[in-house]
């Protein structure tokens, strides 16, 4: 047998591995999982039906241009159809936009810490990922990300809000951003958290595309509306992005049952308000307990909360889950916390108000 081994892309060397939000332990002590900005509820009105009916269909490919849920997200925006792509979730569509814009030689700017997919997907490219440090607020440093455009940059991700830390750009800061960033560049607001937001100075970045040609939108069906399982997501961009998009989508790559559900999702949406209203109320009595606890709690416009706890962010961890909850570290910098079940969240504050006694 040969010693030699197949050649694989140099740019395969040393990319960062996705660690996903680590599941509550089967039949052990933790019964909350609140890793992975999931919805704790369960599928809105319609959808089990919806993916009941698809389910029988299984033998079958699914409609690759996705045209049912095209249109009913056409309808939803106010936008054409021929503005819409969809892929398999938002990060899945963020891929195929790096793929449509950016390769060897070309730069991709983005705040960091953000998206923890972003370096991953761009380095598979190809592409150099320029990463801009937060603010020590924890918010995007806009005048330092425009400070880094260069003649290479070819794709800009503005997470709002940004994931872990849940902070936002409003619009006149980023308005003065867009003013600055060539026409060439394209700019991505991944705005995967969008429907948390109650801060009126957070701009729609729908809106903002209409006016701007080299604005792209980035949204998704799994957290607010509860399909994280089902990998739906979608992007709504002038023409020439949008086409571009669905150019690089690998072909079927979104089940029936998920655009099915989808579907059912859009069309429940005074459920969904109802929904994520609850949690945004949760959110606002976990920040304020915090607060009260002495916890530096950045303003979060997001489904999650983040805790900056430097060296003792493991340990942090590690006390939650023994009491029985399961948060995302990010060692060295912080937890992300999910706004989840009632239970869930009492659970964590108590660890949290233990564990700044110890501090």
């Amino acid at each position: 047998m040969s010693e030699t081994s197949p050649k694989l892309r140099a740019e395969l060397e040393g990319i960062p591995t996705y660690k996903p939000g680590k599941p509550a332990a089967a039949g052990g002590p933790v019964a909350y999982k609140l890793s992975s900005n999931e919805n704790p509820y369960p599928p809105l009105p319609g959808v089990m039906e919806s993916v009941t009916a698809a389910a029988s269909s299984f033998n079958r490919y699914p409609d690759m241009m996705c045209t049912g849920l095209m249109n009913e997200l056409a309808e939803r925006f106010g936008v054409p159809a021929s503005h819409v792509a969809t892929g398999t979730g938002s990060v899945g569509v963020a891929q195929q936009l790096i793929q449509a814009t950016s390769g060897p030689g070309d730069e991709v700017i983005y705040a960091w810490r953000s998206f923890e997919a972003y370096p991953i997907i761009t380095q598979i490219s190809g592409a150099t990922s320029v990463k801009v440090p937060l603010t020590p607020g924890d918010v995007h440093d806009l005048d330092a990300m425009a400070a880094a455009i260069t003649d290479r940059t070819r794709m800009i991700f503005v997470c709002n809000p940004n994931n872990p830390t849940g902070t936002v750009v409003r619009r006149a800061e980023l308005e003065r951003f867009l003013d600055r960033v060539p026409g060439d560049v394209l700019v991505v607001l991944d705005e995967a958290y969008r429907e948390f937001i109650r801060d009126p100075e957070v701009p729609d970045g729908v809106e903002i595309y209409r006016e701007r040609p080299n604005v792209c939108v980035l949204r998704t069906f799994s957290k607010a509306y509860g399909l994280a399982g089902l990998r739906v997501g979608f992007a709504i961009a002038q023409e020439p992005v949008a086409a571009a998009l669905r150019k690089t989508a690998v072909p079927f790559g979104v089940s029936q049952l998920a655009q099915d559900a989808a579907i059912a999702s859009l069309r429940a949406e005074d459920e969904l308000l109802g929904r994520v209203g609850s949690l945004v109320g949760e959110r606002s009595r976990v920040v304020d307990g915090l607060r009260a606890q002495g916890w530096t709690v950045p303003e979060t416009q997001a489904n999650f909360v983040w805790l900056r706890l430097g060296e003792r962010t493991v340990d942090f961890a590690a006390a939650c889950e023994q009491h029985g909850v399961v948060v995302r570290p990010f060692p060295g910098e912080g937890v992300r916390v999910t706004i989840g079940e009632v239970e869930a969240n009492d659970i964590f504050l108590k660890v949290a108000e233990g564990f700044q006694k110890e501090l």
